[in-house]
């Protein structure tokens, strides 16, 4: 491709992506494909020769927008806003052009000062200390990380160095890795779970604290976590404070927590991933960013609802030179003449390079301007205040938490299976996208509004086609009132009546991947867990997989890996699809030397009891695949899937394999087609109705 090829293909692109932002609502917002479509449509192996521009540009549409979730629409309410605007757009387009690495201020002047400016624009557009922003008298500042999760970690081992710098300075007879094996951070048990993952790279110990009946952190509840483990003999160095919390936008009380953290020299950092953006209309400043002068370090997400696309995570410190101990590494070739009197970035982060990612945050603030991003803040809102009424207005729903910004929860009146189903009939339709989250054992829906483009009638729309899906689900529960909550979830069977599992289903719900405490990872494949049963496909996978290794041939009292299995699918604890699969697979693998001797003993018959499985079905004799094929209607197992397992030398290519034949072929059941409530459909309603399509329920565990 030419120069002048790309201006016209540049320009084609830009027609390309207007119209698809335009039109977005035309298109289905969460994609009906299967794990794997993709393998299909592209050839296995990259092209010899170059292809046409043509080819290419048109597998756009063939190949890649079957398979987005189309997180721009307003139509999407799953996890929070990622949007992004016409001037990002264009900074990014420039930034891409140019490609500098500003790693240092030599490697590229223009990268590192605008940078400087932009941050401290955009600090006291937000009302931070004046301690955050560059200063000739003061070593604060801001940096624009890759995302909040990385900015977590940066604070939390600058945390570290500082904590261990300081006891050495005490306890001069300790090395450094004694004192860190001592040291113990905090958050709520509301925290996003990369403070946990920040927790574990930083080997350090962390301690999640309750919050209370309103989902925040508070000072008492913190204070006597940490005078606890201060009389344990560990070293309190660290909280992670969350402004907006991923399952319900709580608040922690910095108010509180502040001066207990002065006290005790705990560096406070302060996660605003998604609620740091409306800091920027003063009135909500008070109450929820008081306290913030105590914080150490401060983090939000430009990308999240500023309109900066991704990737943009402003970070503000108060001691840069924390980061300079933690990060500063100076070989000879990246050193310059001016170092030491201009900021070089690389010693303010993990990684070395960065890109020129100020300029689309200052094309935004330039464009837009203070009062056109504090209009799209409060517009937002006022859309999320609007689905509050409506819910409010219908005695079907439940909010169960307050609404705070962008954000509103609720659920259908009832079990937690009645909400888990409709969410699972409402992302089926590809209409509207939400996931779940769970709070106070209760199973609750999310619904944010993301998109800048989200009008009152598109409010309204989303909020009917909800209605009319609540009312036909519980029509339909009526009709079954006698049939157990089992099979008004999908006719899912228990394994030998664990009870331990049945709890867990009537607590969460057969799909919910999770658990909001203990710091489990909240929304990871968050739209798998309002489609899939992950219990169902975990014991289809085990069952299968150990008939195909032929582990039944054994008596029942020497397969002691049977009991593991069960055990594991059966504890009362949230595991996501590919965890307990991939548990089930290593818990077979540690078996299989004794489970091979175990087989010779019988040869290649079944032994002369017959065997009782998982499911509380008889074996019986016969081969094993063939027979089970018969009895339970499957079309196929995991040895016609992979081949004989015994003869790859990667067992975990089976796994995989297997496992995504498994996801395609497990469904719930759909919303009956034929409910009288389907009739004179309003707006939204009957857009529901012409998309849900009526799978036919079958035996538990079938299609």
């Amino acid at each position: 491709m030419d120069v002048e090829e790309y201006r016209r293909r540049g320009k084609e692109m830009v027609d390309y992506i207007a119209d698809y932002l335009q039109n977005i609502r035309s298109r289905r917002v969460f994609p009906n494909v299967q794990p794997g479509y993709m393998r299909e449509l592209v050839p296995d192996s990259a092209p010899e020769n170059g292809e046409p521009w043509e080819a290419i540009f048109g597998d756009i549409e063939r190949v890649v927008m079957p398979g987005v979730t189309h997180w721009q629409s307003p139509y999407m309410h799953a996890y929070f806003p990622a949007l992004n605007s016409f001037p990002s757009l264009l900074g990014d387009m420039l930034s891409d052009a140019v490609n500098c690495l500003g790693f240092t201020w030599a490697s590229s002047p223009a990268c590192t000062e605008l940078e400087t400016i932009v941050m401290d624009w955009l600090g006291k557009a937000i009302g931070l200390p004046k301690e955050f922003l560059h200063s000739d008298t003061s070593s604060g500042g801001g940096v624009i990380q890759s995302t909040c999760c990385e900015a977590t970690f940066v604070a939390l081992l600058a945390a570290r160095t500082e904590a261990i710098r300081r006891v050495r300075q005490i306890r001069p007879d300790l090395d450094d890795s004694e004192i860190n094996s001592r040291l113990v951070g905090y958050c709520s048990d509301q925290a996003h779970s990369s403070v946990e993952k920040a927790g574990l790279i930083g080997l350090v110990k962390l301690r999640l604290v309750q919050s209370d009946s309103h989902l925040s952190l508070r000072g008492e509840a913190f204070r006597a976590a940490v005078e606890a483990d201060v009389a344990d003999g560990l070293i309190p160095f660290f909280l992670c404070a969350t402004l907006g919390t991923t399952g319900a936008c709580a608040f922690d009380n910095l108010v509180e927590l502040g001066p207990i953290c002065h006290e005790e020299n705990i560096w406070m950092h302060i996660d605003a991933a998604y609620a740091g953006a409306a800091f920027i209309c003063p009135e909500y400043r008070v109450p929820y960013l008081q306290g913030v002068e105590y914080s150490q370090s401060f983090a939000f997400n430009p990308s999240k609802w500023l309109m900066v696309h991704f990737d943009c995570t402003a970070m503000w410190v108060k001691n840069s030179r924390a980061l300079h101990r933690t990060f500063n590494v100076d070989p000879l070739y990246l050193r310059h003449e001016k170092s030491g009197d201009a900021i070089d970035y690389m010693h303010w982060q993990i990684p070395l390079s960065r890109r020129f990612r100020s300029l689309k945050l200052w094309f935004v603030m330039r464009s837009f301007g203070l009062k056109g991003l504090q209009k799209h803040i409060r517009h937002g809102i006022a859309m999320a205040r609007e689905f509050e009424e409506l819910l409010r207005g219908d005695a079907m729903f439940e909010i169960p938490a307050e609404r705070i910004l962008g954000m509103v929860v609720f659920r259908l009146a009832g079990e937690n299976e009645r909400t888990e189903m409709l969410l699972k009939q409402l992302n089926r339709s590809g209409l509207i996208h939400m996931v779940p989250a769970s709070l106070h054992n209760l199973y609750i829906i999310r619904f944010t509004v993301t998109s800048q483009y989200t009008t009152l009638e598109d409010i309204r729309r989303d909020f009917n086609i909800i209605r009319t899906a609540s009312k036909i689900l519980l029509a339909e529960i009526k009709k079954h009132e006698n049939v157990t909550a089992n099979n008004a979830r999908g006719q899912v069977k228990m394994v030998n009546g664990n009870k331990g599992e049945e709890e867990e289903k009537k607590e969460f719900g057969v799909s919910l991947l999770l658990s909001n405490s203990p710091l489990s990872p909240k929304f990871i494949n968050g739209s798998f867990a309002a489609i899939f049963g992950n219990s169902d496909i975990a014991k289809e996978f085990a069952r299968q997989l150990n008939r195909h290794l032929n582990l039944y041939h054994m008596q029942g009292r020497r397969r002691p890996h049977r009991k593991q299995i069960e055990k594991l699918i059966g504890k009362n604890r949230q595991y996501s699809l590919d965890s307990r699969i991939q548990s089930i697979c290593d818990t077979i693998e540690g078996y299989l030397p004794d489970l091979e001797e175990m087989n010779s003993e019988y040869g290649d018959g079944s032994p002369e009891e017959e065997v009782t499985e998982p499911n509380g079905s008889d074996r019986g004799s016969g081969s094993p695949n063939q027979d089970h094929r018969e009895r339970r209607g499957r079309s196929k197992s995991v040895c016609d899937i992979t081949g004989d397992p015994a003869d790859l030398d990667n067992r975990e290519n089976a796994y995989h394999q297997f496992a995504n034949h498994m996801l395609q072929m497990h469904r719930s059941p759909s919303l009956n087609h034929e409910s009288s409530l389907m009739k004179n459909g309003t707006s939204g309603e009957q857009d529901f109705i012409e998309t849900t399509v009526h799978v036919p329920s079958g035996p538990s565990g079938t299609c």
